[in-house]
């Protein structure tokens, strides 16, 4: 790879790791904090866990517009303010209705970054290496979480408004390292009116895959540490579990690679089956920090992989338009990631939080285990591989 794309993949994996890793999942580092000095009941504290991914999915449907009229890099730009403020917004705030409200703006920053990224790698750089930069930039996430849990054990020897005064800083810092490090591309011809969701017959697998992905891996991140506060552990462990995850997410480096072999549906698909299992060990073992930080290991390079698995799938299953077909993945996701946390703290007093982990494990596994044997009996997967295949071939004179 030349200088260039390799300062594209620095600055994408900054905001993307700023974004994902750090405002997106710090609420649930800090939920068992916020519950405490606020007294908020477990659906209140569902409600506004969703509202973040509310927020994350008002910033995606705006995407295409802003990026069709200012180009693919104001988005991400849109979305390190946005961080910046929402981030800032919680570590001050006096009532739940300000912390609500900076919690959703900083969840929307997300929304905003990720998505264009797959339009600027098409732009920029040679179809050979998208895969791989395209797991680069996503995987930037498990350095965002590494961050966010050094910041967390710092809240736990002082307060929860450092781990968001520190994120307001690292997402400050992201915009500036995005500026400077990723070209200001020409908008699209045709405006605004260009964007339209690409919904085709290669999109109805990805579509399915990211409902699955994005509930099971939101609950993990809004419950997990509560879950090990609730078992008995100390008030590090759900720090420390975080960057467990982002140890573990160093794995979705090699998704092009893993993805190239088995493809992109079989990949996702067992990382479903890692996340459920990765679910249960947190719901039967949270007393015990050696299995919390087992399953949070496993989480962690499921989440990574799975993640950039989305990203690379989309990308081949609507090659003309990858950016757009991204972003139908993510609002999907989005929503499946609105409704899962209400659902969750609706059902918790009833049923108990072990419970209700093990249930969504268990619907994890099952749709990973259907996803693989979907792919096994309808091959169809096969044919997109051998289009982006013959796009190799036909730039680099090479048969892949």
């Amino acid at each position: 790879m030349d200088s260039s794309t390799v300062r594209l993949g620095v600055g994408g994996a900054a905001v993307v790791g700023v974004a994902f890793g750090m405002a997106r999942y710090a609420y649930g580092l800090t939920l068992p904090d916020v519950r405490a000095e606020f007294g908020l009941s477990e659906l209140l504290l569902g409600l506004i866990a969703s509202g973040t991914f509310a927020g994350y999915l008002a910033g995606l449907m705006c995407v295409p517009y802003v990026a069709a009229r200012f180009g693919t890099r104001a988005p991400t730009t849109v979305g390190g303010l946005c961080g910046v403020a929402g981030a800032a917004t919680v570590a001050l705030a006096p009532t739940p209705g300000l912390l609500a409200a900076g919690a959703v703006l900083a969840g929307s920053s997300a929304g905003w970054v990720w998505a264009p990224y797959s339009d600027i790698v098409a732009a920029m750089v040679p179809v050979r290496h998208r895969p791989t930069l395209l797991a680069v930039i996503t995987t930037g996430t498990s350095g965002g979480l590494l961050g966010l849990g050094m910041l967390g054990v710092i809240a736990t020897l002082t307060s929860w408004r450092l781990a968001w005064t520190g994120i307001a800083l690292a997402a400050a810092v992201a915009a500036v390292i995005n500026l400077r490090t990723v070209p200001r591309l020409r908008p699209r011809a045709g405006g605004p009116a260009t964007p339209r969701p690409p919904l085709r017959r290669s999109m109805v697998r990805p579509l399915a895959y990211a409902v699955v992905y994005f509930a099971a891996c939101t609950i993990y991140f809004t419950y997990a540490s509560d879950a090990a506060r609730s078992g008995g552990l100390a008030a590090a462990a759900g720090a420390t579990l975080i960057a467990v995850i982002g140890i573990g997410g160093l794995l979705g480096l090699r998704t092009g690679t893993v993805t190239g072999v088995i493809g992109p549906a079989r990949a996702g698909a067992a990382c479903l089956v890692v996340v459920g299992g990765s679910l249960a060990l947190l719901a039967l073992g949270r007393a015990s920090l050696t299995m919390v930080l087992v399953s949070a290991l496993l989480f962690g390079a499921a989440y990574m992989v799975g993640s950039a698995v989305l990203a690379i799938w989309t990308a081949e299953a609507v090659a003309d338009r990858p950016g757009d077909g991204f972003t139908v993945a993510l609002v999907v996701g989005a929503i499946s990631s609105i409704v899962a946390p209400a659902a969750v703290g609706a059902f918790v007093p009833a049923l108990g939080l072990p419970a209700v982990l093990q249930l969504i494990a268990a619907a994890s596994v099952l749709c990973g285990v259907l996803l693989w044997l979907l792919d096994r009996f309808r091959p169809t997967g096969a044919s997109d591989r051998s289009v982006v295949r013959a796009e190799r071939c036909a730039e680099t004179g090479v048969e892949t």
